[in-house]
This record gives C-alpha cells, structure tokens and sequence, in this order.
C-alpha cells in the first residue's frame, strides 16, 4: 500500500486555502524542545484545521524536560520525531514559523507561496537554576507557544487575523489573559 508523503497533497493557495488545513512546519535549531512543544500543541489543538510537523537546522533529540511539562498539560510529544528539516518538508509546508533566532537567521530559501514567520521564544533549555526554577522557564515557554497556536488555529481570513496569527498576536476573543 502506498503510504501518503507531503508532496502528494496540493498546496493551498489563494481561495482554495479553505479546501484543508493549513500545514505548519516549526523550525528551530535542534529540534528537541520549543518547535516539539509547538507541533504537539499544534495536533492537539489544530485537529482539521491545521496539520504540522517540527524540525531543526540539526537534530539534538527530544528535551525529556520538554516532554515532561508536555505531558502535564494533556499533551503526549514522546513519540514525535526529531527531525532535521529538509526539501520535503519544505515543499509540504504552507507557513513555516521559525521559533529561535538562529532558525529564524538560518532559515532554508521557502519555495513560492510558503509563508514565514518568527516567534521569538526563550530557549528553555538554556535555563540556569534549580530543577524548580528550570521547570518554571519549561511551563512558562510551553504556556507561551499554547497561547501563539491557539491564536494560529483561531485565525480567519481578513482584518490582519491571519497575519496577527502568524505573529503570534491574540485576536478578538483571545486577548492576554484571556487564554
């Protein structure tokens, strides 16, 4: 049985978006934490409204921290892999949202029609501290990316709604502290 790769699926373009989700690529510097947290609160969140998927520039691994507080919040990353990005998922994605700065520095050229984005977030990883404080910085981050994709999977074409979404802004309905 032939198993389904990205580039079997048309792109969405112009009108025709409406006609799947939207497919999202989160691209970090290895993969291992905030672009994790940002697919799997991209699946459990954006289920027929969205698809993503997650990869790095290199591939360090899953964070165990990252799957941790992941899994506090309902949301079970263990089995996603840790992906290194590449042409496929390139041509596969409608928006790429680069979660680092040095993703965002060292994005691939997208092909046409692909969207970017950048999130600005704190590496988590990079914490000092106790184990408490360090988990806290984890919490923090996963809680931060919960909120840009709540704000993706909300946006509705028109009135910069797609775009605030992509920028990770809340729109009516999600303003801070409204989450």
């Amino acid at each position: 049985m032939h198993e389904p790769s990205p580039q079997d699926a048309p792109k969405a373009t112009g009108p025709d978006e409406t006609r799947r989700p939207l497919r999202v690529l989160f691209l970090c510097t290895g993969n291992a934490c905030r672009s994790q947290m940002a697919e799997g609160w991209a699946r459990h969140l954006g289920r027929g409204r969205l698809e993503a998927r997650s990869a790095g520039i290199e591939v360090h691994g899953q964070d165990p921290r990252a799957i941790a507080v992941m899994r506090e919040a309902g949301v079970d990353i263990s089995k996603q892999p840790s992906t290194r990005v590449d042409d496929t998922l390139l041509r596969w994605a409608d928006l790429v949202v680069t979660v680092c700065g040095h993703a965002d520095e060292h994005c691939p050229v997208l092909p046409p029609r692909t969207e970017r984005a950048h999130w600005p977030l704190e590496d988590p990883a990079r914490a000092r501290g106790s184990e408490a404080e360090v988990m806290a910085l984890f919490r923090a981050i996963r809680d931060e990316i919960r909120d840009r994709v709540r704000v993706l999977v909300d946006a509705r074409p028109g009135k910069g709604a797609v775009r605030d979404a992509r920028e990770g802004r809340p729109t009516a309905g999600h303003e801070e502290g409204n989450a």
